[in-house]
């Protein structure tokens, strides 16, 4: 089971998690949505991902993104996006329009929300699985997980606590997704993060 880490604002973590011995395989950036806290404006977000990502995948956090934001983006230090709210159709433009790997977030309340990943499949790498909470890290029942095709690659995201027996997801997702809980009064705390990347780690050694 793999990790991403989420909602990255500033160099200083940014260089913990990278420089980290058991770094996660993904590390996103809110690129266009400023109702988040963990929203970085362009200027802010070029600055702070021009840098070594060493193995790590890099990812811009979109939400409906227009043409001038991705225009904008296009030539940034990015490998995968990940997009909220896009239609099949423009998934499919913007992946090849872009030549960029695609992580399509649908945001889950009942089984009939999670049955929407067929419409993607073809066309995403990833499917992330998130709350309808959006940068609010409200739960769903992770279980409904169990009714996704096995050859999908499952990303999960969703009230998921740093301290967690992490274990229990392994059976159900590929990459566990985690941003809020990693958080202290608003700001990433690295000692939160230093925990959690053991405890990823270990259920990693375990399987």
């Amino acid at each position: 089971m793999d990790a991403k880490i989420c909602g990255i604002k500033d160099t200083k973590t940014l260089k913990y998690i990278l420089n980290h011995i058991n770094p996660p395989k993904f590390i996103g950036f809110i690129t266009n949505y400023p109702k988040s806290k963990r929203y970085v404006d362009y200027d802010n977000l070029k600055k702070l991902i021009n840098v070594d990502k060493k193995k790590i995948n890099f990812v811009s956090v979109l939400v409906n993104p227009n043409e001038e934001i991705l225009e904008k983006i296009k030539d940034l230090n990015f490998d995968y996006y990940q997009l909220y709210d896009v239609s099949p159709k423009k998934t499919k433009i913007i992946k090849e329009k872009y030549n960029i790997k695609i992580i399509t977030a649908l945001t889950i309340e009942n089984k009939n929300d999670i049955n929407k990943y067929k419409e993607f499949e073809s066309i995403s790498e990833i499917i992330l699985f998130d709350s309808k909470g959006y940068e609010k890290s409200i739960g769903f029942d992770h279980n409904l997980l169990n009714n996704v095709s096995t050859s999908v690659n499952k990303m999960l995201a969703g009230n998921i606590q740093y301290n967690d027996k992490l274990d229990k997801y392994s059976k159900i997702t590929d990459i566990i997704d985690i941003s809020g809980s990693l958080e202290t009064l608003g700001q990433k705390d690295i000692s939160k993060i230093k925990i959690f990347l053991e405890n990823i780690n270990k259920v990693k050694n375990e399987n």
